[in-house]
């Protein structure tokens, strides 16, 4: 090893000295270089729609390996519960399907349910499960349009059907989306309405349930999908006896501008050091969802006509996914469907009908001729949990006139 004379002291040179000077630089570069390299191509991805839906709707992400979804007792159903079937679209596509009796009526009923084949129904109309439903002029049906990823019976899911079936006399539909579970096609937001459309469709035409006795229930992603759904049958003259978002967004590019995934994960919110940026990013969405300009024309639209309308918005407080003060866009956007003015006054208004519970929980209701448009808060839930919690339940039983609401 060699050696230098400076200033009187040896200074040794070799391999050590150089290598650790090297990762001094390297190991920063590193951890700096690498996040911002899987970013950056993460966004490039993204500006391709192909992926850009893949990210977005997560459709290939379940659990089918594993789980039969043709095998509803895995989740605590009763034997044949569940119905799984097949409903056509618009567009041909074949949309998979559960029909979910409530429990206190399947117990009624129970000998002849049980003696039914189990398992997928090629025909549910052959079905007693279908009769109960079909020839009862008091069945109340939830439409239940669930969130981004999985497929019917994943995740939360379930629990939440439970929660609405178990107790109660609502008969729940739960679809998967065109490219989820074992649904054909593959998900685009014309294509979602459109399946959403055809469930609602089933429901009125062939198992004979009157709007007026069905719930539209969306939660996440599910809420953009029940507002497209909400716009469309409301240009047609028709009202369902209620719309219910759970943990909703006012549109996806303003969404995704401060999303994380998983509450820690940023997706655009990176770019909001530079407007410009942020801007560009945002004009490559190719789904847009804008669920506040849908509610404020589905408002538009009901009042015109003198219509009834029942839109609720739920979201809990900690929910890390979706920031709960969207809500307020969503009822911001409904009420002008109602009248325009500005965000004082509107701020004003909204004070004077809200009911403040707790610092993590009010109820802001607003009524004016046929529409409602009510807005909770709650503290706890989260994202997805919220879905078997009391406030969802009691949002179904108020849209079906269950609950005296004159005090909430």
């Amino acid at each position: 090893m060699s050696s230098i004379r400076r200033r009187g002291r040896a200074v040794k040179l070799g391999a050590n000295s150089s290598s650790s000077s090297s990762s001094s630089y390297l190991l920063p570069a590193l951890a700096f270089g690498v996040p911002v390299g899987i970013y950056s191509l993460f966004l490039g991805l993204s500006a391709v729609p192909f992926f850009q839906r893949h990210f977005l709707y997560a459709h290939k992400i379940n659990t089918l390996l594993w789980n039969d979804v043709n095998k509803p007792e895995s989740w605590g159903f009763a034997q044949n519960q569940v119905t799984p079937f097949n409903l056509k679209t618009a567009d041909d596509q074949s949309i998979y399907a559960w029909h979910i009796l409530p429990l206190p009526l399947y117990g009624q009923h129970e000998a002849q349910l049980i003696a039914q084949p189990t398992g997928f129904c090629e025909d549910i109309t052959q079905t007693v499960n279908f009769k109960l439903l079909n020839e009862d002029p008091t069945s109340q049906l939830i439409v239940y349009l669930h969130g981004n990823a999985g497929h019917v019976a994943q995740a939360i899911r379930p629990a939440s059907y439970h929660a609405l079936t178990d107790t109660s006399k609502f008969h729940v539909l739960a679809i998967d989306y065109r490219g989820f579970g074992h649904s054909t096609g593959s998900p685009t937001e014309p294509g979602l309405v459109l399946d959403a459309s055809a469930a609602v469709d089933w429901a009125m035409k062939v198992a004979g349930v009157s709007a007026d006795r069905i719930v539209v229930l969306g939660q996440s992603l599910g809420t953009a999908v029940a507002s497209g759904v909400a716009e469309s049958f409301a240009k047609q003259g028709i009202d369902f006896a209620g719309v219910i978002l759970v943990a909703g967004f006012s549109s996806l590019p303003t969404m995704l501008s401060g999303y994380s995934i998983a509450g820690w994960v940023p997706v655009l919110a990176p770019l909001r050091a530079s407007p410009w940026l942020l801007r560009q990013a945002m004009t490559l969405v190719v789904d847009k969802w804008l669920s506040a300009d849908r509610l404020r024309e589905t408002v538009r639209t009901v009042r015109g006509r003198d219509g009834k309308l029942n839109l609720q918005l739920v979201h809990a407080k900690n929910d890390w996914d979706i920031p709960c003060h969207e809500d307020d866009k969503l009822f911001a956007a409904a009420v002008s469907g109602l009248r325009e003015m500005d965000d004082s006054t509107l701020a004003e208004e909204k004070a004077s009908r809200t009911v403040t519970r707790d610092e993590d929980s009010f109820v802001a209701t607003w009524e004016e001729g046929g529409v409602t448009i009510r807005q909770e808060l709650y503290p706890h839930g989260g994202h997805n949990d919220i879905m078997y919690y009391a406030p969802v339940s009691l949002a179904v039983m108020r849209a079906f006139g269950v609950l005296d609401t004159t005090d909430s």
